[in-house]
C-alpha cells in the first residue's frame, strides 16, 4: 500500500515538473517572439516573391542593440586619446603619434587639456559602463538618436529640411554647451536664422563645410535601409546636406553605403571578408578624382603591401598634411589645430583602423583610437558598424563581459521623453519601427508581423559615382 502511494507521488510530482516546464517554455517562447508593432503604421498585406531578400526583425533589433552598444564603447574609449594627437604643423605641436605600445600606457594631454591627462581614463585602455549603469550621449551618437526620433515622431520615411531645422531647434541648447563643433555649429546657428537645410551645408553660407561633422552623424540612414543603399542614400541626402558638401558628403555617403550592405549577402562569410567586399563597393561612391578617393586607395595599397598601420598613419599625415598631396590643401587655409577637425585627414585615419582591424571589434577600436586626430570618430564608426554585424551577444563574447544597457540622451541633448533616459533595447525597438515604414514605404516590400520578417526586393547593388551635380536638385 505504501509502495503504491509513493508510487503516486512520485508520478505525480514528475507531471508538476513537466506541466511547469511547459508553462515556463512557452512563457518565454513568447517573450522571444513577442510581435515588434509599430502603433503609428498599418501594415499592408504583402505577397512575397521567390527573389525577395528575408530578414528577421527580431535578429536585426539584437543587431541595432549591438550597434548602439558598439558605437558606445568604442566612442567613450576613442575620447580617451581624441586630439592628443595631430602632428607637428603650425602653433599646436603634439609631438611623435601614437604606436601599439602605447595602449595600456600614460594617456597624455590633448590640444585642450592644458597638460592634464583624460579625466575618462589615465591610461590608454576601454572605457566600460557595467551592468545597471548608463552611457552617456556624445555627438557621435546623439544626433543619431535624434535622428531615428525624428522619423519616428514625424512618421516620415524621409525626413524634409523643415522637419530637420525644427528638430534641431527643438533638441540642441542654443546658449550653453551645446556638444557642436565646426559645420554641425555653424549649421545650427544658420538654422536658428532661420535657414532650412540643405542651404546651411551651402560652401557660401557654411565655411565649415569641409569638415568631419556629417560623417558621424548619418551613417545610421544605412541601417534604415537594410541592403538598399540605393534608398539610403535617398534617405540621408538632406541630413548630410544639413552640414557638408563635396568630399565630405562623399565621406558621409561612404558610411551610408557601408551600413547598409551590412544587411545583404551571406552572413555566414567570414567578417573580414565581408566587411572589406562592402567598402569595396562604396568606395565606388568616392568620384575617383577627389581626395577621399585617393586617400582611400592609398591606405588600401599600404595594407596590402604589408606595411603598418603606424607606419601607414605616418605616411598619411606626410602625405596629405604635410605635402598636401591629391588636392588635400587644408594645411594652406591655416585652419586652428591644421583642420583636426576635417573630413579628409579623419577619413584616411578611419580606412587605417578599418583595414588594419580586419573586422576584430577590440583590434579595430585599439588601432582607431591610437591613430589620431579625432580619434572618438572613427572608433564610434566602426564600432557600431561591426557591433552591429556581431550583435550584442557578438560583443559581450569579445569583450567577455556584459555592459550597461541605459543611455542618457540629456547628457548632450534636450526635449526628450522620460527626462532623457532610454534603453538600447527600446532604441533598437524604435529602429525596427523606422525601417518598417521604409520597407513599405520607399523598399517595396512588405512585413509579415506573425513570422516577423521583411520582404526587400533584392535589385542588386548599384553604387553610382557622387558629383558635385548632384546637389543640384536641392536646395541651394
Amino acid at each position: 500500500m505504501m509502495r503504491d502511494i509513493s508510487l503516486l507521488l512520485i508520478i505525480g510530482l514528475a507531471l508538476i515538473m513537466v506541466l511547469t516546464l511547459d508553462f515556463h517554455e512557452k512563457e518565454n517562447f513568447y517573450i522571444e517572439d513577442e510581435v515588434i508593432k509599430d502603433p503609428n503604421l498599418y501594415y499592408k498585406d504583402y505577397t512575397p516573391n521567390p527573389s525577395d531578400l528575408i530578414i528577421s526583425r527580431s535578429d536585426y533589433a539584437n543587431k541595432l542593440y549591438g550597434f548602439w552598444l558598439g558605437q558606445c564603447i568604442a566612442n567613450w574609449t576613442g575620447l580617451v586619446t581624441e586630439m592628443d594627437k595631430i602632428g607637428n604643423i603650425g602653433e599646436i605641436k603634439t609631438g611623435e603619434f601614437y604606436t601599439r605600445e602605447d595602449w595600456g600606457k600614460p594617456d597624455q594631454p590633448n590640444i585642450w587639456s592644458n597638460g592634464d591627462p583624460s579625466d575618462l581614463s589615465s591610461t590608454i585602455d576601454f572605457v566600460f559602463v557595467d551592468e545597471g549603469g548608463a552611457w552617456g550621449s556624445d555627438d557621435d551618437t546623439d544626433i543619431e538618436y535624434m535622428y531615428q526620433h525624428l522619423h519616428y515622431v514625424n512618421q516620415s520615411s524621409i525626413l524634409t529640411g523643415d522637419q530637420i531645422r525644427e528638430g534641431w531647434l527643438k533638441h540642441i541648447k542654443k546658449e550653453e554647451e551645446n556638444f557642436l563643433w565646426v559645420s554641425n555649429q555653424t549649421a545650427f546657428d544658420l538654422m536658428y536664422k532661420g535657414m532650412i537645410p540643405p542651404a546651411t551645408s551651402s560652401p557660401e553660407n557654411n565655411p565649415n563645410y569641409e569638415m568631419i561633422d556629417a560623417q558621424l552623424t548619418t551613417e545610421i540612414f544605412g541601417f534604415f535601409s537594410p541592403a538598399r543603399p540605393d534608398i539610403a542614400l535617398k534617405l540621408s541626402h538632406l541630413p548630410i546636406r544639413t552640414t557638408a558638401r563635396q568630399n565630405s558628403e562623399w565621406i558621409a555617403e561612404f558610411y551610408v553605403i557601408m551600413y547598409s550592405l551590412a544587411s545583404y549577402g551571406n552572413e555566414d562569410i567570414n567578417l573580414k571578408d565581408k566587411i572589406f567586399w562592402m567598402a569595396k563597393q562604396a568606395r565606388k561612391r568616392l568620384p575617383s578624382d577627389s581626395y577621399s578617393a585617393k586617400m582611400f586607395d592609398f591606405v588600401k595599397n599600404k595594407y596590402e603591401a604589408n606595411i603598418s598601420w603606424e607606419k601607414t598613419r605616418d605616411m598619411v599625415y606626410h602625405k596629405y598634411q604635410v605635402m598636401q598631396d591629391d588636392g588635400y590643401d587644408i594645411t594652406s587655409k591655416n585652419l586652428h589645430c591644421n583642420g583636426c577637425f576635417a573630413a579628409g585627414i579623419n577619413f584616411a585615419s578611419s580606412i587605417i583602423s578599418l583595414l588594419y582591424g580586419e573586422g576584430d571589434i577590440q583590434k579595430t577600436i585599439k588601432i582607431g583610437t591610437l591613430c589620431g586626430w579625432d580619434s572618438d570618430n572613427p572608433t564610434s564608426t566602426w564600432g557600431g558598424l561591426i557591433g552591429f554585424m556581431i550583435g550584442k551577444e557578438g560583443i559581450e563574447k569579445s569583450f567577455g563581459r556584459k555592459f550597461g544597457s541605459n543611455f542618457n540622451i540629456h547628457r548632450t541633448r534636450i526635449g526628450f521623453p522620460n527626462k532623457g533616459m532610454d534603453t538600447f533595447s527600446n532604441m533598437a525597438n524604435m529602429g525596427i519601427y523606422v525601417v518598417d515604414r521604409v520597407v513599405q514605404e520607399k523598399l517595396g516590400g512588405g512585413i509579415d508581423l506573425e513570422k516577423g520578417l521583411w520582404y526587400i526586393p533584392d535589385v542588386g547593388i548599384h553604387i553610382i559615382e557622387g558629383s558635385i551635380l548632384d546637389n543640384r536638385s536641392i536646395q541651394k
